[in-house]
């Protein structure tokens, strides 16, 4: 499981699936939701199976959520913004360079 290292010195809230997180300013999205147990973060449209992130630096697109109603962006890619809302991402929804 992931853990933070440091305690969070500059607090932001956003929201993952409605429920309020707090995360630190400069955080990436997954790394924001890892620390507080999220590992699921999207779903493959065939089989519902849960994918999270694999990689962290952009390569794998299994970090792909809907961020703001804006969706197929990499959790790993974004950083945590206060107010942010963060939700599931079911399927590849088109549109984006994921595969």
């Amino acid at each position: 499981m992931f853990k933070r290292l440091l305690t969070i010195d500059k607090p932001i809230e956003i929201y993952f699936e409605d429920r309020l997180i707090s995360a630190q300013q400069g955080d990436s999205v997954a790394a924001a939701l890892l620390t507080t147990g999220v590992v699921a973060f999207r779903q493959i449209e065939r089989s519902d199976e849960p994918r999270g992130p694999y990689c962290m630096i952009g390569n794998c697109f299994e970090c792909l959520v809907e961020i703001d109603g804006k969706p197929n962006l990499q959790a790993c890619q974004h950083r945590v913004q206060d107010g942010m809302k963060i939700r599931l991402q079911r399927g590849f929804t088109g549109g984006g360079d994921a595969s």
